[in-house]
């Protein structure tokens, strides 16, 4: 399936308390805390990334999916204020074939991150979700869904916006390493293993 996304991230200190008042604002859970494992592919030469191109399997729980990613052809949204992407997906029987299959072709993995996804859906605006994301170096929410509903949301919780961010979960591993020194090369609870989370 092909759509696009529309999404803003801002750093939580507590998932606990936000998700608790989630209900109130119209939200109900969809998906209760799950394992994710993501795994982006690329060439040698890094041919996706120089495109602003992704390549991804995800394993989330029991579901595989692979995706890739895109920047639309023309986008009447700012994307300076959005993350934007076209977004291509479809789940797959099983995940270590289709890497075997990807690294035949010359896509070999070039970056793992991991984190523990917590799913929302809005009761009204149907086409949106809150997801948040613990992750090694910190937790997150991710907000997708139309521009004046994402901003909507982030009003009705108090988020101060100069807060939010387009970035990716790479650019903010490479944003933590600079800041920390650390060696780690990917995003995974094994590389970092004292992980920034909180309550449950």
């Amino acid at each position: 399936m092909q759509s696009a996304e529309i999404e803003l991230k801002f750093p939580i200190s507590d998932p606990a308390a936000l998700q608790a008042r989630l209900p109130q604002l119209g939200f109900h859970l969809d998906t209760p805390r799950t394992f994710e494992h993501n795994t982006l592919y690329d060439t040698p030469a890094r041919d996706l990334r120089a495109k602003k191109q992704l390549l991804r399997i995800r394993q989330y729980g029991e579901l595989c999916t692979v995706t890739h990613k895109r920047q639309p052809d023309q986008a009447s949204i700012d994307t300076t204020r959005y993350k934007i992407r076209i977004e291509t997906e479809t789940t797959v029987a099983d995940g270590p074939a289709l890497s075997e299959i990807f690294q035949q072709l010359g896509y070999a993995p070039v970056f793992t991150y991991e984190k523990f996804r917590t799913e929302w859906s809005h009761t009204i605006e149907h086409s949106a979700h809150l997801v948040i994301d613990e992750t090694p170096i910190g937790n997150y929410v991710e907000l997708e869904g139309p521009p004046d509903w994402i901003d909507q949301t982030i009003a009705e919780l108090g988020i101060d916006s100069t807060t939010c961010i387009t970035d990716s979960y790479g650019t903010l591993f490479l944003t933590w390493k600079q800041r920390t020194g650390s060696t780690a090369e990917h995003l995974t609870f094994k590389a970092i293993p004292t992980p920034v989370l909180t309550s449950r």
